[in-house]
C-alpha cells in the first residue's frame, strides 16, 4: 500500500491521531500545498494470519474472561489512525500489529475475531476505560509505566519501541540523533519527542517544527519542508511501510518505549493467562508472522521482546 501525502491529510482531517506513548491527543489542522506523491488507496491490509477461536477456551477465577465468556464477545480499545499499527481505513476494515495482536489474544479467548468489538478509546481515557469495564483490553501502542500501574495492569511487553526519525528515502546526512544539528525536526505539540529534542539540544530552536498531529510533520516531510519526523519508532515504521519508495526509519532508537496490553487492574488470572498467549506468540512464530506483514514493510527489522510478566 502506497503510501501518500493525500492519504496522510485524509487520516488526519477524519479524527484527532493520537500522540501515542506520550498520551497525548489533539486535533489536526491540515496543512495545505506541496507536490506530494500522487493520490492512492488506504485499503487495509492483512499479514494474512489466520485466527480460528479456541472453542476450549478457560481461565479459571477470572471476571473478565466470565464477563467475555457469558457475552460472546470481547470488546478492545484500540487506536484508528495509525497506519499498519492500529488503523480503520474508509472502508471501515481495520488492520495493523496492534489490531491483529488484539485478534490474536481475541482468537485464544474463544472469540471469533469476526465477533471483536472495537473502542477507539483517547489516549487520556485508557485507565479510566479499563477501570470502569468499558473495554476488557486495550491495545494501542501503550507504553507501561509505574504511574499507570497503579491503575491498571499490563500484559508484556509485546514490543518495545524507541524514539527515532522518519526521513525521505534518498536522505543520506541524517543517520542518528547526533545528526540532526541544522536539519528541520518535527514532531507533535506538547509531545515527548519534541521535548527531548529541545532538551538535548539536537538541533536549533528555529529549526523545530510543531503541529497538532503527526499526520501533518509526514505530509511537511514529503513536500520537503522539514528534513525529518519524529516519534516513537513503531509508529514511524507504519508510515514507512504504506511508503517504502519515499520514506524509511533511520533505525537508530534513543529511548526505550515498552508496549503492554492494558488490562484490568485485580484480575492476575487473566493478566497471566494474556501473558501467557503472548508467550506462545512469541514462540511459535505467529508473533513474527505478523510483525512482518504490518510494520515489517517499512523494511526495518524487528525481533520479539522478552515478556516480564508485571
Amino acid at each position: 500500500m502506497r503510501f501518500t501525502r493525500v492519504a496522510v491529510l485524509a487520516t488526519a482531517a477524519a479524527l484527532t491521531f493520537g500522540l501515542a506513548a506520550c498520551g497525548e491527543e489533539g486535533t489536526p489542522t491540515p496543512s495545505g500545498g506541496g507536490t506530494g506523491p500522487a493520490a492512492a488507496s488506504d485499503k487495509c491490509e492483512s499479514s494474512g494470519t489466520t485466527f480460528t477461536a479456541d472453542s476450549a477456551a478457560a481461565v479459571a477465577g477470572s471476571p473478565t474472561f466470565d464477563k467475555i465468556k457469558s457475552g460472546g464477545k470481547v470488546t478492545i480499545g484500540v487506536k484508528f489512525d495509525q497506519p499498519n499499527l492500529g488503523y480503520k481505513d474508509t472502508a471501515g476494515t481495520r488492520c495493523g500489529f496492534d489490531i491483529e495482536i488484539a485478534q490474536y489474544l481475541a482468537s485464544k479467548l474463544g472469540v471469533d475475531p469476526a465477533k471483536i468489538e472495537y473502542k477507539e478509546i483517547p489516549s487520556a481515557n485508557r485507565e479510566t476505560a479499563i477501570k470502569g469495564g468499558e473495554i476488557d483490553y486495550y491495545v494501542g501502542t501503550y507504553s507501561i509505566t509505574d504511574k499507570r500501574k497503579a491503575d491498571v495492569s499490563f500484559a508484556g511487553p509485546y514490543f518495545v519501541a524507541g524514539q527515532d526519525l522518519l526521513v525521505r528515502k534518498d536522505e543520506s546526512t541524517i543517520t542518528g540523533k547526533d545528526t540532526l544539528k541544522g536539519k528541520k525536526v518535527c514532531s507533535a505539540t506538547g509531545s515527548t519527542p519534541i521535548q527531548r529534542v529541545r532538551d538535548e539540544a539536537l538541533t536549533e530552536p528555529e529549526n523545530i517544527v510543531e503541529f497538532k498531529t503527526y499526520s501533518e510533520c509526514v505530509s511537511q516531510l514529503l513536500d520537503k519542508k522539514v528534513d525529518a519526523v519524529t516519534t516513537d519508532d513503531a509508529i514511524l515504521k507504519g508510515y514507512a511501510a504504506q511508503s517504502p519508495t519515499d520514506l524509511k526509519v533511520v533505525g537508530q532508537p534513543f529511548s526505550t518505549e515498552k508496549y503492554g496490553i492494558g488490562l484490568p487492574r485485580d484480575d492476575k488470572a487473566f493478566r497471566d493467562f494474556v501473558n501467557d498467549k503472548l508467550e506462545a506468540a512469541i514462540t511459535d512464530g505467529t508473533w513474527q508472522k505478523i510483525y512482518d506483514g504490518t510494520l515489517g514493510k517499512s523494511g526495518s527489522a524487528a525481533t520479539a521482546p522478552t515478556l516480564e510478566r508485571y
